[in-house]
């Protein structure tokens, strides 16, 4: 798993203004440049589309009033962050990032329009990096993105990415789904799963806006960028979280109730042939378990670690398990106090346990 960098802009608010206007400066094309681009793609449907410079433009303008910006305060004095949201209905509760409102005093909203609202936070998923949060305005103010399916999405399709990079207001840029199933590690909590890779460019403020579909469909929000330099710029990868996730989690976050997500307690490798023939085992595909965690769901269970002779993992409920991603894909789909019948290689034979899921802390899968 890599590394990823979180994109919000956290700076003291006095020197807000100027980095915003550096950003502008940097950022923006010359006016009366002229690009004529025409891209064709598939649509989940797997319709082919045709995309000119004219449909993104018809593109954005459709879905541009759903695409909020977010302005928080600290606990600190003179500090504050800029970020993105998307309204979800006409209540006026607003799907963003947790990072993005994580921390805060105080929330701002503005719309398309200007029109500017105190938010409050009304539940938070730190684990899918998701939050929403809520404005109190006229329902006829408020244009709820239309959700899409994540699941449907596949690599190469047209994406726009809307939000607020550098805090310039409903920026729009275009691109293709890069990949799709990306798994990106936090920084020392739960890693990322299923993410969307785009090279729609995102940069510092785009988090928690939007990732449309051709169609105008929201398919995710916009979290987090590819960062090799360090220096938070944009270099072609970024990467969003799956509509379908938010809406799995949604009744919880619109309920205010803490949102659990299920792990066994382990660290895994995944064995390849070339590591079971170092270990001089006839399995050769699977997932080695390499430490347990004193008092976790998997000790429990009795399944044991080691970098040399641990359990090998080879199914889950009677499904094959061949990789790290298969299996953390799978746990992710149950609930916390799920029982999951774990088939192993131990000691030159298969056995199968079972593991009782507890609610994910820190650590391994």
């Amino acid at each position: 798993m890599r590394e990823l960098k979180w994109i919000p802009i956290i700076v003291a608010s006095v020197a807000l203004g100027a980095a915003s206007v550096i950003g502008i400066d940097a950022l923006r094309s010359d006016e009366g440049q002229t690009t004529v681009i025409e891209r064709t793609s598939s649509g989940g449907d797997g319709a082919t589309i045709s995309t000119s410079i004219s449909d993104v433009a018809d593109l954005y303008d459709a879905v541009r009033p759903s695409v909020v910006r977010i302005t928080t305060q600290g606990a600190r004095a003179g500090m504050g962050g800029l970020g993105s949201g998307v309204v979800i209905d006409k209540e006026g509760h607003i799907l963003t990032n947790n990072h993005v409102i994580d921390g805060a005093s105080q929330i701002d909203v503005t719309l398309i329009d200007g029109l500017a609202a105190r938010a409050e936070v009304v539940g938070a998923d730190p684990g899918n990096d998701l939050a929403v949060i809520k404005v109190d305005l006229p329902s006829d103010q408020l244009e709820p993105a239309s959700l899409g399916d994540s699941s449907a999405v596949r690599a190469g399709e047209f994406v726009i990415a809307v939000g607020n990079p550098f805090g310039i207001e409903a920026s729009v840029t275009e691109g293709i789904v890069s990949g799709i199933g990306r798994t990106l590690s936090s920084g020392g909590g739960r890693p990322l799963r299923q993410l969307i890779q785009s090279d729609a460019a995102i940069n510092p403020g785009n988090s928690g806006g939007g990732l449309f579909n051709s169609r105008g469909e929201l398919i995710g929000i916009t979290t987090a960028i590819e960062n090799p330099s360090g220096d938070r710029v944009f270099v072609g990868i970024g990467y969003a979280v799956p509509v379908n996730t938010a809406e799995r989690f949604l009744p919880d976050l619109l309920a205010g109730r803490q949102v659990q997500h299920p792990r066994m307690g382990v660290s895994l490798q995944d064995l390849t042939p070339a590591l079971a023939g170092r270990l001089g085992i006839d399995v050769q595909q699977g997932v080695m378990i390499t430490q347990v965690e004193n008092g976790s769901a998997a000790s429990r269970a009795g399944l044991r670690g080691s970098s040399s002779s641990g359990d090998i993992i080879v199914a889950l409920d009677g499904e094959d398990v061949r990789s790290f991603e298969e299996l953390a894909n799978y746990i992710d789909s149950k609930k916390v106090g799920d029982k999951v019948e774990v088939t192993i290689w131990r000691d030159g034979e298969e056995t199968t346990l079972e593991i009782t899921l507890e609610a994910w802390r820190s650590g391994g899968a």
